[in-house]
């Protein structure tokens, strides 16, 4: 029996070392599936971060990987490690809410690659994590219960749309959580509560049409500790898939092979409001720059520079309110009084937009896209604040400076890199006054997340963050 101050430990160790420990037979995945489950019947109240706790078949699961790890000694590169997955992914035969009543009993009889992949490396699906409905909304609240909250101050929000992950591996009652990202949704919670958040290029990981139906910017990613639990989530992940169009179709690298190479002198744009205008909190702004000075210090180039977009809000608007709209615009006449307020105003909007709005949308994601790829020419690296304030108060909402629907003055640096695809991180960077987590976003050029992991590596060797743990925990 695991004592509770060996159980703590176990759920604050990083994945990639539980994972060594069932190898090497210093820890079943029965006892630690026992110390997960325990943990989140003790923390998830509250916190709200499971929306679904699969208690009987993430411990049967636990058994059957328990008796393969006694008999053979090649085993799967996560397995019997408990992971969560975001509840806007469909699990074969576990409930998938996307944050909504309408889809409250919706138990689905498929899913995709990335969970089957999941599985094949040994993960076992522990539950379903909170989110916003339909992912819609940066602050995780829905019409399913509380709203998710902040493990470093349950009167705040833990950000969205994957609020529920954050929250969960925050806490210990996650070792490793599946994230996604339309418009901030892996880095924005990641920043909120202290984490490491990878958004991926689009088009890494298979991503076969969500619910919600935003799938042409859209990633699944990994929400973890420390860099390395996301290289060796990311190595299961990753990879071409003959069911999805949008998939990178080479061979991706390998990515925690890539954290041991070393990290050449790069030239790093940085920008404190990507030039929007838009105000920063000063302890933000104070954590961010001195976070910029730490790649200074490391002898990297850094040049204060923004790439020339333009603001991002309206055309994001567009696009993911019309794309969302095709699945999701039936809520509007048969479910009015089941559903959210940003999804009623996210729908209707939609339905106010004309063709050629859309087209006109589509035509400016060209150009955007144009502009930050000359931009990545000169530039290795993208520094910026991950959001412009700490998390917000439960019950607090933003200004919408797009068509209204998000609350694009808290997060308005993370969407226009889901628009241009390039894969991008949050790495925790300092804490308020208050004793709220502060995050840095670095981007990367297409397709190069080598890159931004092993710079997010050395800024966590050199500011290191993983043994900081919230109140609620």
């Amino acid at each position: 029996m695991v004592s509770d101050s060996q159980a703590r430990e176990l759920c604050f160790t990083p994945a990639y070392k539980l994972a060594e420990m069932i190898r090497n037979k210093q820890l079943s995945p029965v006892e630690l599936m026992e110390v997960v489950l325990r943990r989140i019947g003790e923390i998830n109240p509250k916190l709200n971060a499971y929306l679904t706790v699969a208690e009987d078949e993430a411990m049967q699961t636990a058994r059957e990987a328990e008796e393969v790890a006694s008999t053979r000694s090649n085993l799967g590169l996560l397995h019997g490690i408990p992971v969560s997955i975001k509840d806007l992914v469909l699990t074969k035969g576990m409930r998938t809410t996307m944050g909504s009543l309408v889809y409250r009993d919706f138990v689905p009889d498929t899913e995709g690659t990335m969970v089957q992949r999941l599985k094949a490396a040994g993960a076992i699906i522990v539950g379903k994590t909170n989110t916003p409905e339909f992912g819609l909304c940066c602050l995780n609240e829905n019409k399913l219960g509380d709203a998710c909250r902040n493990p470093w101050n349950t009167e705040r929000h833990s950000g969205g749309s994957s609020g529920g992950a954050a929250a969960a591996v925050a806490a210990g009652i996650s070792p490793l959580a599946q994230a996604s990202d339309g418009g901030g949704s892996t880095r924005i919670p990641a920043s909120f509560c202290g984490l490491f958040g990878l958004k991926v290029n689009y088009g890494r990981v298979p991503n076969e049409v969500e619910p919600w139906g935003v799938s042409n910017i859209s990633c699944r990613n990994p929400i973890t500790r420390c860099v390395r639990d996301a290289a060796l989530m990311l190595n299961v992940m990753a990879g071409p898939d003959g069911l999805d169009y949008s998939c990178i179709r080479t061979t991706p690298p390998n990515f925690l092979r890539a954290l041991d190479g070393g990290l050449k002198k790069l030239r790093i744009a940085w920008s404190p409001d990507l030039g929007y205008g838009v105000k920063v909190a000063p302890e933000v702004k104070s954590a961010v720059e001195a976070a910029v000075r730490v790649f200074a210090e490391m002898g990297h180039e850094v040049e204060e520079v923004a790439p020339a977009t333009g603001e991002p809000f309206d055309l994001w608007d567009v696009l993911v309110a019309s794309r969302s709209y095709i699945p999701n615009g039936f809520v509007l006449d048969k479910h009015a009084d089941e559903i959210m307020d940003y999804t009623r105003l996210a729908m209707e909007c939609a339905r106010s937009l004309s063709g050629v709005e859309v087209a006109q949308a589509w035509a400016q994601l060209e150009r955007l896209r144009g502009v930050m790829l000359d931009f990545f020419h000169k530039y290795d690296l993208l520094l910026t604040p991950t959001t412009a304030v700490t998390a917000p108060a439960v019950g607090e909402r933003g200004r919408g400076l797009g068509r209204g629907f998000v609350d694009w003055d808290f997060i308005p640096f993370t969407c226009v890199f889901n628009l241009s695809g390039n894969p991008a991180a949050s790495v925790p960077c300092g804490f308020s006054s208050d004793g709220l987590p502060i995050g840095l976003q670095l981007v990367g050029r297409l397709q190069d997340e080598v890159t931004v992991l092993r710079a997010s590596a050395a800024f966590e060797e050199a500011r290191p963050w993983v043994d900081k743990r919230p109140p609620v925990s």
